[in-house]
């Protein structure tokens, strides 16, 4: 089961909302009750909700970041487009057909290979769900291989996340210093967790990301003083052993 853990690391560090940790913990229980007590088919279904619900979070600061062309894109959806336009959670879009959804992430660059290869996941769960007659994942083995192709496709979307991570960085750092008083927390430990991590839902991935970037390229903006100050904040406040 250790090989199932990844995906925790790839779903937010912290949520907006109680009821969403929550969930993302009853679908975890779910998933490693059934699985240790090698009911593998079923634990499967809250695994696929679980890479769902990290999809949704992907799309969620596509959202943020990329307003201007997620909109253009809701005119795909027409019969859904006000709900995901006005969406509060990231949880809104579970209104979209599972397979349209996947769609979004090609405002970061995914191809129709790309988007095909992550919505495939969907008939392989559509697969165990339906009462078919069919056990079609029967052991460990079985279990394993199908968890591995689940993580093996968030990685290869978050891949495809991490400019668009860079860009939610820079626009923080920009934001925050623009005038001397700019900050809305006093303490900027908390102006990165509620405004940075928390507003966009960080993964322990996402940070991780946002380590690698080039705070140099913003050196000839005003007051880059104050933003290479408030970036060492942000990486003192999450070392490389805590998103390793």
């Amino acid at each position: 089961m250790d090989d199932a853990l990844p995906i925790l690391e790839h779903l937010p560090n912290s949520f907006r909302e109680p009821g969403e940790q929550e969930y993302i913990d009853f679908l975890w229980d779910a998933f490693a009750s059934n699985y240790e007590n090698e009911k593998y088919q079923f634990a499967m279904l809250p695994y696929h909700m679980l890479y769902m619900s990290f999809v949704y979070f992907s799309v969620w600061q596509i959202k943020l970041m990329r307003s201007r062309d997620f909109g253009h894109a809701t005119i795909f959806i027409p019969e859904k487009e006000r709900g995901i336009l006005q969406a509060t959670s990231p949880f809104t879009f579970s209104v979209v057909n599972e397979r349209s959804i996947f769609r979004f992430l090609k405002l970061i660059g995914c191809d129709d290979q790309d988007t095909g290869s992550f919505a495939s996941l969907v008939k392989v769960r559509n697969d165990l769900a339906h009462s078919n007659g069919l056990i079609n994942c029967k052991d460990q083995t079985a279990a394993d291989r199908r968890i591995a192709n689940v993580v093996r496709q968030v990685r290869a979307i978050q891949s495809h996340m991490t400019p668009l991570l860079h860009e939610c960085l820079s626009q923080f750092l920009l934001e925050s210093c623009a005038e001397e008083d700019s900050m809305e927390y006093d303490n900027p430990e908390d102006q990165i967790r509620e405004l940075l991590v928390h507003k966009h839902y960080f993964s322990l991935k996402d940070i991780e990301a946002c380590r690698s970037f080039d705070i140099q390229s913003l050196a000839t903006q005003p007051r880059f003083d104050a933003m290479q100050a408030l970036f060492d904040e942000f990486v003192a406040l999450y070392p490389e052993e805590t998103v390793a």
